[in-house]
């Protein structure tokens, strides 16, 4: 039967877990062999309509990694041969884009994104690796659909949002602009529909509509709470100043989108200091309670 196939590759925001220098909570918990933590590496997902043709969403700096632990993305014909056909960014992040650079031996392959993230690749003489013989750049434009091959359709859109943090300027920054800056995908094949929004800084009405009737939504769910880090000590910026949506509290997502008719919720794109990462906690039994499921590295979803 076709079905339109999803497997997240990563599921844990920048640094993974655990991350390399961290020592907070649930990373402690993980370096002390604690089993109710899991290492995740950085966000990612993988699409496909005919589980031999994939599209990777962002392109983590954890690639060749995630590429290693999921077969399905191993090469299988002639001297060179990648199922990987195409790559699409969400936004400009490192955590996003980095892992471009893993896949630079002249592999034949799409890198699908705004026209504002092509212009950061183009600024950055470090991505021409990607030879530009075999890699196709390929904008595209907010709210018309891109045929990404192999029967997988894309509709990018805005959601509120930043700058990638590489590129602020001093502690002016804008927080919540609908731009091309940070984009949510609707991607579809075999009449089912995935909604993809790793990154969200406030759910609007716009939001709202892009998600309703969705058969899975994966959802930033950087933070449970909007104070997390500063609480921790580990940074001044709230979720919500780092251009994400806090899981509970006002304005949180943990019930913003009841009632929309979505089938199947989960959280994506976990930051390592986020209380739903550890099995058995309190605020893991909140987020399932209310019928969101966290993604982990490898899951298989098949719509």
């Amino acid at each position: 039967m076709d079905r339109l196939n999803i497997v997240v590759l990563g599921s844990a925001a920048g640094g993974g877990v655990p991350q390399w220098n961290c020592r907070r909570p649930v990373c402690s918990l993980y370096w002390a062999g604690d089993s109710r933590v899991e290492a995740r590496t950085q966000s990612s997902i993988a699409v496909s309509a005919d589980g031999e043709n994939w599209l990777l969403v962002n392109a983590s700096p954890d690639m060749r990694q995630q590429i290693l632990a999921n077969p399905f993305l191993h090469p299988s014909t002639g001297s060179r041969h990648s199922p990987i056909k195409s790559v699409l960014l969400t936004n400009a992040d490192v955590d996003h884009l980095a892992g471009l650079l893993v896949l630079r031996e002249r592999q034949s392959l799409t890198v699908l994104a705004t026209a504002q993230t092509h212009a950061i690749l183009t600024a950055n003489p470090v991505f021409n690796v990607l030879a530009a013989d075999c890699v196709e750049r390929r904008p595209f434009v907010m709210n018309e659909r891109v045929d990404a091959g192999f029967g997988v359709v894309v509709r990018p859109f805005a959601v509120p949002g930043k700058v990638a943090l590489f590129m602020e300027a001093g502690d002016e920054v804008r927080i919540g602009d609908v731009t091309e800056t940070t984009i949510g995908l609707e991607i579809a094949a075999h009449g089912k529909r995935l909604v993809y929004i790793p990154g969200c800084a406030t759910i609007n009405e716009g939001v709202r509509d892009a998600v309703k009737d969705a058969d899975l939504l994966l959802y930033d769910g950087t933070t449970f709470t909007d104070d997390e880090m500063p609480a921790l000590g580990l940074s001044p910026k709230t979720a919500r100043r780092m251009g994400h949506t806090p899981i509970s509290g006002e304005g949180g997502s943990l019930h913003a989108f009841d009632g929309l008719g979505i089938r199947q919720k989960a959280y994506i794109h976990i930051n390592n200091t986020n209380p739903i990462l550890v099995e058995g906690s309190p605020e893991r039994s909140i987020v399932q309670e209310a019928g969101w499921q966290i993604t982990r590295d490898g899951m298989m979803l098949s719509l």
